[in-house]
């Protein structure tokens, strides 16, 4: 039995936001210090955006927001993916440390995607029930002329 999540903290992809922001921080910590105002502020605000935009989207009172802020995480997951490249590219990172920081963003890439195709759901299943109400509404309208 599944208990009902009260807050984004309850939200494993949330949860697993938050250890890859500490990942990428021990990661660039070991990059280059000419850097420091470049590739490691980079890949930092992007990781930190993940966890940021699904709590934030959490919080918000509509469907839509919702899917826009998770829509966000999913662009700042596009950033990492890249500058983990580019960082492998130039030599920063081993491929060991580059191959477990990707698969572990796009283990969140896809989490984030399942929860947005939940949303979706969720989201027609409420339109539908609020056009059947209209319907019933206008229905009752119309036997009482």
């Amino acid at each position: 039995m599944s208990e009902k999540i009260k807050s984004f903290r309850d939200l494993v992809i949330w949860q697993k936001g938050i250890a890859f922001v500490e990942e990428i921080y021990q990661v660039t910590k070991a990059f280059p210090r000419d850097e420091q105002f470049g590739l490691i502020v980079q890949m930092r605000r992007a990781a930190v955006s993940v966890p940021c935009n699904i709590a934030e989207g959490f919080r918000r009172k509509h469907f839509k927001e919702y899917r826009q802020f998770l829509s966000i995480a999913l662009g700042s997951l596009g950033e990492i993916e890249t500058q983990l490249d580019v960082a492998r590219r130039l030599g920063y990172i081993a491929p060991a440390c580059y191959n477990e920081l990707l698969f572990k963003n796009e283990e969140i890439c896809k989490m984030t995607q399942a929860l947005l195709k939940k949303i979706n759901i969720a989201a027609n299943s409420k339109l539908i029930s609020q056009n059947s109400k209209l319907e019933t509404h206008d229905s009752q309208l119309k036997t009482d002329n």
